[in-house]
């Protein structure tokens, strides 16, 4: 004979079953995280709906009970994955709201960023070198006393040694003053012949003004094979300085003096405002000085053991403000550090 189920086993299960009902109702009708939140408590809370059934169940028959429990735990179960699955589609709702794009306001103007002028400047320098065959090479802006002057045939007692023109650190290293230690480090590890462009940051002490700045940039080149001569290095600062300022620029050589190189010149080229006529710009001369440059001296090869009798080279250097100053006209070497927007967008 089958066993007759206590009424209040009855009585319990008919309360789940429109306790159920009445949370899944109210579970679909949610339309916010909050009221969602407000059935959760209601129903699973710690004195919510299914906690005080669960109070009824120690007044069962023992052998009952974990039917009773059973019953229960069912419900929170469904109930609790109910409330998961509507959580998560009122998040999804509520993200694909923020995302949706209001046509009728408007639109928020977003500023590019450009390339800063200097930057620009060393580019495009670098660029014209490495199409006439020079490749771009980096080195240590951390420099030690040999690398910096003595590789580079600048004796002691130099000015340039003296702390009032080089950044000295207290481990005895230095700030280089100059990316030639690039052009020593490379001829070391590289046999001839070869040709580089050495762009980078360069430190000097240097009182701040108009046309002067303690941390600079600069692009020095390097080129080394047999039987190169002087001629070989105008040719090739003749094509860098028309690529650079035009071809109806005029260039000029001046003997000068570098520890580094012999002979030596410093070159001009023709005054971009008034096109040598004279005028404020270039202190009524019609010239503005560029660069230096000259051939490499015998001293410097012997310092990376190249033979001076089997190779020959030239060497040039330039400052990167000088000659974004002398292209884009601009009178005052502290704007290109001072940040300021206004004068970055017009680049």
């Amino acid at each position: 004979m089958m066993e007759k189920v206590p009424q209040k086993i009855k009585s319990m299960r008919r309360k789940i079953e429109k306790m159920e009902q009445e949370a899944h109702i109210l579970i679909e009708k949610a339309e916010t995280q909050e009221e969602l939140n407000n059935v959760r408590v209601k129903y699973l809370g710690r004195n919510g709906l299914l906690a005080q059934l669960l109070k009824l169940v120690p007044q069962l028959a023992l052998k009952y009970r974990p039917q009773a429990g059973r019953l229960a735990n069912t419900l929170k179960r469904k109930l609790g994955e109910a409330l998961r699955g509507k959580y998560d589609l009122l998040r999804k709702k509520k993200e694909e709201n923020e995302l949706r794009i209001d046509i009728t306001m408007p639109g928020i103007l977003k500023e590019l960023g450009s390339i800063h002028p200097v930057s620009r400047t060393m580019e495009e320098i670098s660029r014209i070198f490495m199409n006439l065959g020079f490749k771009a090479v980096e080195g240590p802006e951390i420099e030690t006393d040999y690398y910096n002057f003595t590789a580079l045939n600048i004796p002691e007692g130099h000015p340039s040694r003296e702390t009032f023109h080089t950044f000295y650190l207290d481990n005895g290293r230095l700030l280089r003053s100059q990316t030639s230690p690039v052009q020593v480090r490379v001829m070391e590890k590289e046999r001839p012949p070869l040709r580089i462009v050495a762009p980078g940051r360069v430190f000097r002490p240097d009182a701040t003004d108009a046309s002067h700045s303690f941390m600079f940039h600069q692009v020095e080149g390097l080129a080394v094979d047999k039987d190169i001569t002087f001629a070989d290095l105008k040719g090739t600062l003749s094509v860098f300085v028309r690529e650079m300022f035009g071809q109806e620029i005029r260039m000029r050589f001046r003997p000068h003096f570098f520890p580094f190189t012999e002979p030596s010149a410093e070159i001009d080229i023709s005054c971009i405002i008034c096109g040598g006529s004279g005028c404020r710009v270039c202190s009524f001369k019609g010239w503005l000085e560029i660069l230096g440059a000259g051939m490499v001296d015998p001293n410097v090869f012997g310092a990376v053991k190249y033979d001076p009798e089997v190779w020959q080279g030239f060497a040039f250097g330039m400052g990167v403000e000088r000659i974004a100053m002398l292209k884009y006209g601009i009178t005052d070497i502290r704007l290109f550090f001072e940040n300021d927007v206004r004068f970055l967008r017009q680049f």
